[in-house]
């Protein structure tokens, strides 16, 4: 009740900034919402498609190890009296991004063959790693695992996908000590990374990359084009305050006024409006009241 008579006696003027401002306010968070979720979409989409990038190309290297290297070492392998480690994909995919993390500007970019029991204990799973190679056994049908994690370099965005032996060869290094090439029993040891069976998966292929920096150019994007909005809101609706004030306002209370002195008998005064829209035509309208008042209170002064 309070509201709507403290409404009510406010001016038009005011009222129209008070709706200016709601719609501003409205607007303004409307659009920070939507601008906050399409850039936080497309960061995502950003880190998502770096980690994709780059586990493709980890792959590529396995690949090629796997079906153009492999085939040409593995004859020197029981031969050589020090253990080949170009032979095994992982270690290829390793060491070239290894190089490649070399660059400063990717640094941060990290990849694991995370195991259970490995060969090298470089490559031993830590708690959170165990715990994808624990998911990926107990749901055969997940294939790739997704998030972001906290390490000592930063937030960064992961992707997992499970590492199965597919291939009878692949366990000749794994199966049992005695059936391993003597010269990786003499690097490895014998303690570590047998056991491994046929269509096991045995470890998960962990690609992160640095997920904080490019969360913070959104954010640093949105904070900026949310003070441009804000900028360009405030010099509209100021432009159309002073407009409506000008044009419409400021015309209605020359009309109150003279509409005030034709009440108090001032048959004198003239609305005087020379355009031609809807406050023009109020004037006119305004105008002829008055002429038929001046008439009316002519005929009743001469009658009396």
């Amino acid at each position: 009740m309070l509201n709507n008579i403290t409404l009510k006696n406010l001016k038009i003027g005011a009222k129209f900034n008070l709706l200016l401002i709601l719609v501003f306010i409205i607007s303004i968070l409307g659009s920070g919402v939507a601008l906050s979720s399409v850039l936080q979409r497309r960061a995502q989409n950003e880190v998502v498609s770096q980690a994709e990038i780059l586990i493709q190309m980890v792959n590529a290297v396995r690949n090629y190890t796997q079906n153009r290297i492999v085939p040409l070492l593995e004859p020197r392998v029981d031969t050589n009296p020090t253990f080949i480690p170009e032979v095994i994909p992982t270690f290829s995919a390793k060491e070239v991004f290894e190089n490649f993390r070399k660059n400063p500007e990717y640094s941060n970019f990290f990849h694991k063959d995370a195991t259970l029991n490995p060969t090298n204990l470089a490559d031993k799973a830590d708690t959170f790693e165990t715990q994808l190679v624990e998911r990926f056994r107990n749901e055969p049908n997940t294939l790739e695992i997704t998030g972001f994690r906290s390490l000592s370099e930063g937030e960064v965005f992961y992707i997992a996908r499970p590492l199965k032996i597919t291939q009878q060869r692949c366990l000749r290094c794994h199966s049992t000590p005695e059936n391993a090439p003597k010269s990786q029993l003499i690097t490895y040891g014998s303690e570590n990374g047998f056991g491994w069976q046929l269509n096991d998966i045995v470890s998960a292929q962990i690609v992160s990359v640095p997920s904080e920096d490019i969360f913070t150019n959104a954010k640093r994007t949105w904070i900026w084009i949310m003070g441009l909005l804000i900028a360009i809101f405030g010099i509209v609706v100021f432009l159309i305050n002073f407009l409506i004030k000008k044009y419409v306002i400021q015309r209605i209370k020359r009309i109150e006024k003279i509409a005030q002195k034709v009440s108090i008998g001032d048959m004198n005064a003239d609305f005087e409006e020379n355009s031609k829209d809807e406050i023009g035509g109020l004037a006119e309208a305004f105008n002829r009241m008055k002429a038929s008042l001046k008439i009316a209170l002519e005929i009743l002064n001469n009658q009396s």
